[in-house]
């Protein structure tokens, strides 16, 4: 508790010392629904740079797209993405882990605005945000290690969730039902459904720009205590303290409770159930202290609870309380200079944790970087860099990484790219005691992975396509594993963990999205190669896992008021029996009105994306979202 105290002082004291500054410069907000894709700026923490010129490997689900897809979560939303392999225990955005590339659930980190969402208890909870459907801009996916932008435990990629600005006052209203027409013969035979409701509000005047979204979730699940329930709350603002300068400010609450009927522990947990609760907050400053540089710093904080009730009717035994706290500051500055742009900064985390079956943990990580980016160069875009680390458990590492992009001419552009990451175990890993089932092993080391990619890119007006070879090498890989039948599992090091992985993806704007008629065809493509070496004679709760092919494409029309989307997914995995869903929408939109109705797994497919679960049949749902507009 001391180090967490010390560690708040010196925060607030960075934090007041960079807003004490003068010339300071507000970022303005980006309405990225009102200019193309390609323009739209990828935020790291420092450097900026257009869609269209990024030499990674990066994916965006933009508002446009979010608004015809059938989903109704954040969950849901990130399975449409390419090498996003989002693995749910239960629908409407219960419980689900996400990877990229054939990664581990624990080696991907989600960003919420550039705010790391790191659970430092388990990966099994990082999707648990409070964040609406309604309130989000976009989606970032970054494919491969990202230790260069973000630091620890971007291991394959990171995802980064922007929710949207506020550009002019409005009221938003979003209410919706469904149902799988199917019944719960073990509850009066009740059908089961679910329903959701979601209010926002933005206002934009002298005192700033600010937002608030809030929704409610419940239903009585698809099967046997899979009923679920969730509330959200979300506010987003910003603040001028100057011509060209001001706070931004975030926060949110979530609490979920759902049963986990099969979660982790099938089929003994039958009767089991989860609560889960995060709260989250940041305020960051942005200033410009000349015309040349500019610095920002930023304080936040993530609590989470979690409690796992393996028997719902009987709290005195088998129950698991996770309390974690984690209190992040950084300072990230930018100087631009006649040869580049350069972005430097430091960053500090202390994360802890209260458990039952955990025990009482904590540690701190601190982090400096250091990144250049050039396109003085005649065609050639380079942008490199190292991110240095120091955790209170595990010492020093480096992580350098490097970029390349030449424009072969104004559409086409060479890509490469080569990185480095880490994954610090998480506190399940290292201290968990829940036996007989499993048990943690606190001499697991960080997982260490180096990879390098080429690639190439077009994009015009109308066309947007990548394709990329990448080879992945990890280091320390931690899997679960069981020596023999009736041992538990228990976390072990293991050296080989290797994937080569070729992904393709080709968007295609036949006419201006706002025009009478509009279409828009999207297609992508994902092989993976995986070698993962485990101990002869065991058993491996996650390596089996992996993802090996990945088909998604999709479809939108519009003609006037009405519009229709369509959107096809097949999934393969090493062990796991393959699976094709299709899902689609009609909308009909009459401002400030629109109605749509929804169709998931149109071909009511039979499929199991994690554990024995099994996953919703054909599931149809009818919606109407209000948005009206406030003043000019």
């Amino acid at each position: 508790m001391k180090l967490l105290k010390r560690g708040l002082l010196f925060r607030l004291l960075v934090l007041c010392c960079a807003m004490g500054m003068q010339g300071a410069y507000a970022q303005q907000p980006v309405d990225t629904a009102a200019i193309p894709l390609r323009e739209v700026l990828i935020f790291g923490n420092r450097l900026q740079m257009p869609f269209a010129e990024q030499s990674r490997n990066i994916q965006v689900l933009d508002r446009k797209q979010i608004e015809a897809l059938p989903a109704r979560s954040v969950n849901e939303l990130l399975s449409y993405l390419p090498g996003v392999d989002l693995r749910q225990r239960g629908p409407f955005g219960a419980q689900a882990d996400v990877s990229i590339d054939g990664g581990s659930f624990e080696q991907t980190l989600v960003l919420l605005n550039g705010v790391k969402m790191l659970d430092a208890q388990t990966g099994h909870n990082m999707l648990n945000l409070p964040i609406p459907l309604d309130a989000i801009e976009r989606i970032e996916v970054i494919r491969g290690p990202a230790a260069r932008l973000y630091g620890i435990n971007a291991l394959t990629g990171a995802i980064n969730i922007v929710t949207r600005k506020p550009v002019n006052s409005e009221l938003l209203a979003h209410a919706y039902t469904g149902t799988g027409f199917k019944r719960d013969t073990a509850n009066n035979d009740a059908l089961f459904h679910s329903r959701g409701i979601q209010l926002g509000g933005t206002w934009a005047g002298a005192l700033g720009k600010h937002s608030l979204y809030g929704s409610h979730e419940s239903g009585n699940g698809y099967r046997y205590n899979t009923a679920s329930r969730n509330n959200k709350l979300f506010y987003q603002g910003e603040i001028p303290t100057g011509e060209q300068n001001g706070f931004s400010l975030m926060g949110g609450f979530v609490e979920s409770d759902f049963g986990a009927n099969g979660f982790y522990a099938a089929p003994g947990d039958k009767e089991s159930q989860e609560v889960v609760q995060t709260l989250l907050g940041s305020i960051g400053y942005q200033a410009n202290l000349s015309e040349r540089f500019r610095i920002a710093p930023r304080v936040s904080y993530r609590y989470a609870y979690d409690d796992y009730r393996y028997f719902r009717h009987d709290l005195s035994r088998a129950r698991s309380q996770h309390y974690t706290h984690a209190l992040n500051s950084e300072v990230n500055a930018v100087l631009k200079t006649d040869l580049g742009d350069l972005g430097m900064g430091i960053e500090m985390r202390n994360e802890q944790i209260r458990s039952s079956n955990i025990g009482d943990h904590d540690r701190d990580n601190y982090g400096m970087y250091a990144e250049f980016k050039t396109d003085r160069i005649n065609r050639l875009m380079l942008n490199l860099g190292a991110y240095v680390n120091y955790n209170s458990d595990y010492g020093w590492q480096v992580f350098p990484g490097i970029d390349i992009g030449f424009a072969l001419t104004e559409h086409w552009r060479l890509t490469a790219h080569s990185g480095t990451g880490q994954r610090i175990p998480s506190f399940t890993d290292l201290y968990l005691d829940q036996r007989p089932g499993n048990i943690g092993n606190p001499s697991v080391r960080p997982e260490e992975a180096w990879h390098i990619e080429g690639g190439v890119k077009y994009n015009d007006d109308r066309w947007f396509g990548q394709a990329h070879y990448f080879y992945r090498d990890i280091n320390n890989f931690i899997d679960w594993v069981r020596p023999a039948a009736g041992t538990p599992y228990q976390p072990f090091n293991f050296e080989g963990n290797k994937v080569h992985g070729a992904t393709a993806l080709i968007n295609y704007q036949l006419s201006n999205p706002g025009a009478f008629v509009s279409w828009f065809a999207g297609l992508s493509y994902t092989h993976l190669w995986p070698s993962i070496a485990t101990q002869e004679g065991t058993t491996s709760k996650y390596a089996v896992e992996s993802l090996r092919q990945q088909v998604i494409g999709n479809v939108r029309a519009g003609i006037g008021k009405f519009s229709a989307s369509a959107a096809l997914r097949f999934n393969e995995r090493i062990s796991y029996k393959s699976y094709f869903l299709a899902d689609a929408r009609v909308a009909y939109s009459f401002k400030p009105l629109e109605l749509y109705l929804d169709a998931q797994n149109l071909f009511d497919i039979t499929y199991i994306e994690a554990a024995a679960i099994p996953m919703p049949g054909r599931w149809m749902s009818l919606g109407a979202r209000f948005n009206m507009p406030m003043g000019k």
